[in-house]
């Protein structure tokens, strides 16, 4: 990929202008290669998925980021475009400044360091859920519905290490329902870039859709959920539900196994 074949560099020259360096970044996740690229008009980020499973990800994440495109109100990585060749995908975006929470957690030695970054993750992902629906989300009421029937394909085809005993029980046996909202749908804190000492964007949003915004408090609470500190300092922040242990295991540990 450091010397891209010929039809792909024409074809992201087109988008970008022509390309000065490519250099691959190491920090990042297991379904992509990111690449940052540089040219006269700036700098971009060059994702690449190969497996299907992944590259479907990848394409969900370019109409999600390409609807984003003319607003200003959820902060994320800017679209510049998707190209799709026999065996791969490609998105190119806006390369964003800053450093994963996950990489800024480990950096801070102190709880006193780190409780101001999880107290501005909880603030970021209140303002995401306080959002008003509207073009380009729709609103549905089956989003667990939806995402169950995509964890029974992926189990079907081998793509997912949760089980069909698994599956059977989150289906039997799914929470009250709650007002859906906008979600991030991978809300980890890798997926959230802090600057500055302060969590500001999501990347990697694939699963952004209206949904139910305790999947997104589960996954964003799930490496600390067990410090008291931590987790209070989160919901300094997120003060849009406070989600229950059962309902924290349901999609924690649970729905989230699929995907």
């Amino acid at each position: 990929m450091n010397h891209l074949d010929k039809l792909l560099k024409m074809q992201l020259e087109s988008l970008i202008g022509s390309i000065s360096t490519i250099d691959r970044l190491e920090e990042q996740g297991g379904t992509s290669i990111v690449h940052q690229v540089i040219t006269k008009s700036g700098t971009y980020l060059l994702k690449s998925s190969f497996k299907e499973k992944y590259r479907e990800w990848l394409q969900a994440e370019a109409i999600v980021l390409e609807k984003l495109v003319s607003q200003s109100i959820i902060p994320v990585p800017h679209y510049y475009g998707f190209l799709e060749e026999q065996n791969s995908s490609h998105l190119i975006m806006s390369f964003e400044q800053g450093i994963t929470l996950t990489t800024a957690l480990a950096q801070a030695k102190t709880d006193t360091a780190k409780l101001p970054l999880i107290k501005s993750l909880g603030q970021l992902l209140h303002k995401l859920h306080s959002t008003e629906i509207k073009e380009p989300f729709h609103h549905s009421d089956e989003w667990l519905s939806e995402r169950l029937q995509k964890a029974e394909y992926y189990v079907r085809n081998g793509w997912t290490e949760g089980s069909n005993e698994l599956l059977t029980l989150l289906v039997k046996n799914k929470p009250l329902k709650v007002k859906q909202t906008i979600i991030h749908g991978d809300c980890t804190t890798d997926n959230v870039l802090v600057v500055n000492g302060t969590v500001t964007k999501f990347i990697d949003v694939a699963g952004m859709t209206v949904g139910d915004p305790r999947y997104d408090e589960a996954l964003a609470i799930r490496s600390f959920v067990h410090d008291k500190k931590l987790k209070n300092a989160f919901y300094e922040g997120y003060k849009h539900y406070k989600i229950t242990l059962d309902e924290f295991r349901y999609f924690d540990e649970g729905l989230y196994e699929f995907f």
